[in-house]
């Protein structure tokens, strides 16, 4: 009878057993902290200072995502993350009609300055790191956090956060883009060239692998995919004559973390390694600008709405893995979010979770724990192997936003997800509570619900906003955001005066509507 073969989600084959002689390529005596990294952006890693354990969380009103903020903070956590609701994420008030039935309710809805005044209140921003997932939109959201920052006569030179501004991976996986991907990669550019002398500790973007593998794309496919838009990003900055050494330190990158353990931690590995060598190839002299620092998230589309209990222990197997691979920062999700936002019992645990793994598990104590092992090795070398492949190949086309176009990049996450399904409908692939060991249950999870009558509240704001702003200068500064858009000066310093004076976050993207045109 042959011999049953087992592999990774990537295709990757597993041998029954690795030693020395059949492990593959060992790795050179490498350090962390060092060229190419891949045991870890940091000497001593967690034994110095822990991973920023974060908490995404954003829901309804500015007023009642802050209590949620304040709650998370008692809790220990020690940065915050900021979802946003769907019309703030492609640029939209919330009286705008495309926005009925979507405020408040997958985030918080951000119409203003005076929201984002509210999202913030009683939280010193010099004080906390703060991570923004937001996109095409997210140059406004910046400005609006700039604009918070400067009332609170906070030092920009210490402002520290992110916001994910990654715009290629809307147009190959999620969908929230709004302008052609060329002027989307201008705005970009404009960040990273205000950031570098305004904001210098700002991570400008968060290249994200997260919603590729939420799509279905394998382990390989995200850091391939991820690492090639980190690439084109990279060179369009290079093209506006930005210097590699000073953009290139604030880059970061934003993972998902999935159940296969060993895999995942090989991809973490490679991805290190694999990012130092193209910053390398591209010019990069400063090892910090070479250095892949990275943000995880554990996997939303691995929980179940079965047995919703257990995505504790999965989402436990996730933080392992991300800890264990050097994550910089951590967001772990709650059990209940494959039926709703996480309840505060659920988001409670979730980060209990990060800290049981960082105070109780040993996992922390000494740097890369799984280096040597002939196992993780060989896979991290193998990973790696794949994902060149794939890389060349996009390369072949032009690179990331050509290989987006051509859609060859949906088409390889999109064939990844149905040959996932179809192993998980044929019963090949084992999803506990779902295809095997289910249980007659009967739903008691409480769930967490906004109520539709966000959008009204958000109206009858955006209604007294309109009133006491100066409705001249708003146009006038909007129109000078026309012009400079139009031209090739730097945006950014017209948007914070734009939100400064109270113009509303749609009327900022309409205004680039109408200069950039909308992609579809």
């Amino acid at each position: 009878m042959p011999e049953k073969k087992i592999y990774t989600d990537s295709g990757i084959e597993i041998k029954e057993l690795y030693t020395a002689a059949t492990a593959g390529p060992q790795m050179p005596a490498e350090m962390p902290g060092e060229y190419p990294f891949t045991r870890g952006v940091q000497p001593d890693m967690y034994r110095g200072k822990l991973w920023t354990m974060r908490q995404y969380a954003g829901f309804s009103t500015a007023e009642e995502s802050n209590k949620r903020y304040h709650y998370l903070l008692k809790q220990g956590v020690m940065g915050l993350s900021v979802a946003f609701d769907l019309p703030t994420q492609i640029g939209y008030d919330s009286d705008h009609p495309l926005s009925e039935g979507e405020v408040g309710k997958v985030g918080v809805a951000i119409d203003s300055l005076d929201d984002m005044q509210t999202l913030f209140k009683g939280i010193n921003l010099q004080d906390v790191s703060t991570s923004m997932t937001i996109n095409a939109t997210g140059f406004i959201l910046l400005a609006l956090y700039v604009a918070v920052a400067r009332q609170q006569n906070a030092d920009l030179g210490k402002i520290t956060g992110t916001i994910q501004n990654d715009i290629l991976k809307e147009y190959a996986a999620r969908g929230t883009y709004i302008y052609p991907p060329k002027p989307s990669m201008r705005i970009i550019t404009d960040i990273f060239q205000w950031c570098s002398h305004e904001l210098p500790k700002w991570n400008t973007i968060s290249i994200s692998g997260y919603h590729i593998r939420e799509a279905g794309s394998t382990a390989v496919q995200e850091i391939a995919f991820t690492l090639s838009n980190g690439k084109a990003y990279v060179m369009a900055a290079l093209a506006k004559g930005l210097d590699i050494d000073v953009f290139g330190r604030r880059l970061s990158f934003f993972f998902n973390a999935h159940n296969n353990l060993f895999e995942e931690v090989a991809k973490f590995r490679a991805a290190r390694r694999m990012w130092a060598k193209i910053m390398k190839d591209l010019g990069a002299k400063d090892p910090k600008a070479m250095a892949l620092r990275f943000h995880t998230q554990t996997g939303g589309s691995t929980l179940t709405a079965q047995q919703p209990l257990n995505n504790i222990g999965r989402v436990t197997v996730q933080t392992l893995a991300a800890v264990l691979g050097g994550t910089q920062s951590l967001h772990t999700n709650g059990y209940d979010e494959a039926l709703s936002l996480p309840t505060e019992e659920a988001a409670g645990i979730a980060l209990r979770t990060q800290q049981i793994v960082a105070f109780e598990s040993g996992v922390a104590d000494t740097v890369d724990p799984l280096a040597g092992s002939y196992f993780v090795e060989s896979l991290t070398h193998e990973v790696e192997l794949a994902a060149w492949q794939l890389i060349e190949k996009i390369e072949a086309m032009g690179g990331s936003v050509s290989a987006i176009e051509q859609g060859f990049i949906q088409e390889e996450i999109a064939r990844s997800a149905y040959a996932y399904q179809q192993q998980v409908e044929r019963g090949e692939k084992i999803i506990v509570g779902v295809n095997r060991f289910q249980a007659g249950e009967q739903g008691s999870i409480p769930v967490f619900r906004v109520d539709d009558s966000i959008r009204q509240v958000q109206t009858e704001k955006l209604a007294a906003l309109r009133k006491k702003r100066n409705p001249a200068k708003c146009d006038s500064i909007l129109q000078d955001l026309n012009d400079k858009a139009s031209g090739d000066e730097n945006i950014m310093p017209v948007v914070i005066e734009a939100v400064e004076n109270y113009c509303t976050l749609g009327e900022i993207a309409d205004t680039l509507r109408e200069v950039f045109g909308e992609y579809k």
